[in-house]
């Protein structure tokens, strides 16, 4: 750097630095200088008029590196002005304030960015003196902090934008909308039979096809569109520059497609699916959480639709999603205000024409909407978690009423897999029988395949309990699921009810009476009973008395009957 860094403006007095031995006898000479210079960053030192008295050797590389022509050193005139670059107020100003407070501690700290350096600079007062300036490179640290942006923006597993990313994106993509007109759509993905994958082989390999998936994603969008990754087994696509909603419609056509194709990972052969909910934008709304309620509330419909497919976001959706989340509202105060209700349907011994107990079956009085079916509430108290009480409190309750009956009969209650789950069911149903005084031998639980499906150890378990109580187990809906005869195998059942589609089938296909009479068969190699659910006529009765079954169970009984009115109907039937 050249001589005159060493002062401010023409016609400046140098200032010449102070010289020290440590040893008279002692030689060479050393200067202030020398020592400073070894401090990493550099040191200005200024008295009262602006001039500077001591330039460091770090100081100096540090201005050369901010002088953009490159053509030499940076001149004495230049050097506050490059110190000020990128600042607001001029060099004049700066001093100028600074001078106005020579007789207090003031500081200035700002930062000068030059090509691919920069430079921050702390310029501090001495009172009455004059000033200090020191020079810090933090190139590397503001490249490390930028690197630490971006990749606070990007998902570390699959290496996609994340939801921050895809924020900032889709403002961006709803900003040229509103300049330019340019359509954009969001396309949510949620995968299909994922979770199994990650129960039953572990989360490395789950890792690993959730890598596969991104690969795939990445590979049927446009350089301009964004995947993201924004949930353990979500993904997101933000398409640009949208023509028509058939643009959207083939690339969600296209994703179900490729993502349900087979994957080899690790060895593994694994299949799963996708499904796909669609916004498009300004069609379904142009602020970004609109539009991306709309994407979710497309993609629950998909999922209800079946799974594996996709759906675009319709008004009538929101109106259904706001009556559902009504319904959830009024349902978690249900049995705080007794809007519950057991109703009960007899079964019928067929050897003796004889009533042997009743299914409880749950039902709900709203107070505004009349008596719900279970059909229209249970599957959200599932999907809520509202199942367990309410599945307790029907415990309960049918032990309460079953103790009216006459001694003989039974009462027969569903359990759902949630409330295997809860770890407390034995000990419900412990209290459920001690409270009511009821017998175990006169209590059944009916579960279908899918309590079975799910930690089968620890379910068989569970059922071996409710066995040693004496405490009766029927297999609900055989015949419906993949792994039925299995499941008898594992575990002796006291009863398999046969699926009400079969006895319904009787009537219209060939085959009905040979899938009735191989499930009889069964109940005699196993020492079981059958029921046969969904008997409405006397020809089904008649066949299915043929065929071997022991008991049955539907209209051409009786319907479904409030408790209430039981105790009338046991005392007036006759077969």
């Amino acid at each position: 750097m050249s001589a005159d860094l060493h002062h401010i403006g023409a016609g400046s007095r140098k200032v010449v630095p102070p010289t020290v031995r440590s040893d008279p006898s002692a030689a060479p000479r050393l200067t202030w200088n020398r020592y400073l210079d070894v401090i990493r960053h550099g040191l200005l030192m200024m008295d009262a008029s602006g001039r500077v008295a001591i330039a460091t050797g770090p100081a100096e590389r540090l201005l050369d590196n901010m002088n953009a022509e490159r053509t030499g050193k940076l001149s004495s005139r230049r050097l506050l002005h490059a110190l000020c670059m990128s600042v607001s107020q001029s060099r004049r100003e700066i001093f100028q304030t600074l001078r106005g407070a020579r007789d207090f501690q003031t500081t200035a700290s700002f930062e000068v960015t030059r090509q691919d350096h920069t430079l921050h600079v702390e310029i501090r007062s001495v009172a009455g003196e004059g000033w200090v300036a020191t020079l810090e490179d933090v190139s590397a640290r503001k490249a490390s902090e930028a690197r630490a942006g971006e990749l606070a923006r990007l998902d570390p597993l699959t290496g996609l934008p994340n939801r921050l990313l895809l924020r900032e994106r889709l403002a961006e993509a709803l900003a040229r909308l509103q300049r330019t007109g340019e359509a954009c759509a969001l396309l949510l993905i949620d995968l299909d039979r994922f979770k199994p994958v990650n129960d039953t082989l572990g989360h490395p390999i789950g890792d690993a096809l959730l890598e596969k998936v991104a690969d795939r994603l990445r590979s049927i969008v446009k350089p301009a569109d964004t995947v993201a990754r924004i949930g353990g087994d979500e993904f997101i696509i933000l398409q640009t520059s949208i023509r028509e909603a058939a643009d959207t419609q083939a690339l969600a056509r296209r994703i179900v497609d490729l993502i349900s194709r087979t994957y080899m990972v690790e060895g593994h052969l694994l299949t799963i699916g996708a499904s796909v909910g669609v916004a498009l934008a300004p069609v379904d709304g142009v602020m970004a959480d609109k539009l991306l309620k709309n994407a979710d509330l497309a993609l629950y419909r998909a999922k209800l639709d079946g799974r594996g497919t996709y759906r675009f976001f319709e008004p009538e959706m929101d109106a259904r999603m706001q009556a559902r989340r009504r319904l959830e509202l009024d349902m978690r105060q249900a049995l705080a205000r007794r809007e519950f209700q057991l109703h009960y349907q007899p079964q019928l011994q067929l050897d003796d024409d004889r009533l042997i107990g009743c299914e409880a079956l749950i039902r709900w009085k709203h107070p505004e909407h009349g008596m719900i079916s279970p059909l229209d509430f249970i599957p959200l108290a599932e999907e809520i978690g509202l199942i367990v009480p309410i599945g307790e409190w029907v415990i309960r309750q049918a032990c309460r009423d079953a103790m009216t009956w006459p001694t003989g009969m039974s009462v027969a209650v569903n359990v759902s897999p949630a409330q295997f789950k809860s770890d407390r069911l034995v000990e419900t149903i412990i209290s459920a029988l001690a409270s009511s005084g009821l017998s175990a031998k006169r209590l059944e639980v009916e579960i279908t395949e899918g309590v079975l499906l799910q930690e089968s150890e620890k379910t068989l378990q569970t059922l071996h309990r409710l066995r040693e109580l004496g405490v009766r187990v029927s297999m609900d809906d055989f015949g419906t699921g993949y792994s039925s005869l299995s499941y008898l195998r594992s575990f002796p059942f006291d009863k398999i009810k046969i699926d009400r589609s079969f006895v319904k089938d009787l009537s219209g296909k060939p085959d009905g009476d040979a899938i009735i009479r191989a499930i009889a068969g069964l109940r005699k190699s196993l020492g079981m009973t059958t029921v046969a659910e969904g008997v409405e006529t006397p020809e089904q009765m008649q066949r299915i008395r043929d065929e071997g079954c022991t008991d049955v169970q539907g209209y051409l009984i009786s319907r479904p009957i409030p408790a209430d009115d039981l105790l009338q109907f046991i005392a007036n039937y006759k077969p």
